[in-house]
């Protein structure tokens, strides 16, 4: 497994493992902001497939983590975790000082795996998925 920074070449398999993962996936072009000054993601591969990516958009000093998705055959396997492990390395080389996430109420996994980072919940968002339409909680974690 290699992590990297999201280049353009990755764009098209990010993309797949959107649709694979979420009701609303971003499409291939709206995948093109990670390749701007305000955002940045990270990516896994082997054999140079996409494997699990990360993403973060910037404001000021702050960082909110977009995305994070691994592909169903590749899950449970530390792709996610070295991915934003990685991002978080690369927030904090920025000089960002805080980031946070939201995640569905009714994930617990992803919710332990960002408390084993360093993620603590500090609010909620009622409503905030469609599809099926539930709340998310606000994790957040000073870096």
């Amino acid at each position: 497994m290699s992590i990297s920074r999201v280049e353009k070449k990755h764009l098209h398999g990010i993309a797949e493992l959107e649709t694979l993962s979420f009701a609303s996936p971003w499409s291939e072009q709206a995948l093109e902001l990670l390749l701007s000054d305000s955002a940045f993601g990270m990516v896994s591969e082997e054999d140079g497939a996409v494997c699990s990516y990360a993403s973060l958009t910037i404001a000021l000093d702050e960082g909110e983590i977009l995305n994070v998705a691994t592909h169903p055959s590749h899950q449970r396997q530390g792709h996610a975790r070295r991915v934003l492990l990685a991002l978080m390395e690369e927030a904090k080389q920025r000089g960002l000082v805080r980031l946070t996430l939201e995640v569905r109420d009714s994930n617990p996994s992803a919710q332990n795996l960002y408390s084993s980072l360093g993620f603590s919940v500090c609010g909620r968002r009622k409503d905030f998925y469609r599809f099926p339409r539930e709340d998310a909680l606000i994790m957040e974690k000073n870096i």
